[in-house]
């Protein structure tokens, strides 16, 4: 748990925190939190849930001029059965969006999750997807925290 715990906030330190940070690094491994930390490196999430590492699951973010953008972000708002309106009517199901149109969602495209594949946003097996946006319901919004670094 202790190794679990640096981990993290190691990781937490090598984003951008000035970029849209809404809670200290202490306040998102309290009681209630949930934190979706997102490795760009390694192409993984693992979910944080009241300080405990509950899952770990490989993703896909954006792929070559898509970057995904790094930082410490709010869960804003969710669609449970959410459709681009940019990229041609995509299935975003499960979608929890947290920065200027991002998300983390599922995805019908799981082949190719575990590498960059997205225009941007944090791709998840739709499975997944469910169990993360029905943990952001139960705990909140305000109390959903997504996190991306290298």
């Amino acid at each position: 748990m202790r190794h679990l715990i640096i981990a993290v906030f190691a990781f937490l330190i090598s984003v951008s925190v000035a970029q849209a940070a809404r809670k200290s690094g202490d306040d998102i491994f309290a009681p209630g939190q949930v934190v979706a930390a997102v490795s760009l490196s390694d192409q993984t999430m693992k979910v944080i849930v009241d300080g405990h590492e509950r899952y770990q699951w490989p993703v896909s973010t954006g792929a070559g001029r898509y970057a995904t953008p790094e930082g410490i972000y709010g869960a804003e708002w969710l669609s449970k059965h959410h459709r681009s309106k940019k990229y041609n009517n995509a299935p975003m199901p499960f979608a929890i969006f947290f920065y200027h149109g991002y998300a983390v969602h599922g995805t019908d495209q799981v082949s190719r999750l575990g590498t960059p594949a997205s225009h941007g946003c944090v791709r998840l097996d739709p499975e997944n997807a469910a169990i993360l946006f029905e943990l952001a319901r139960r705990i909140g919004l305000e109390n959903t925290t997504v996190v991306i670094g290298e």
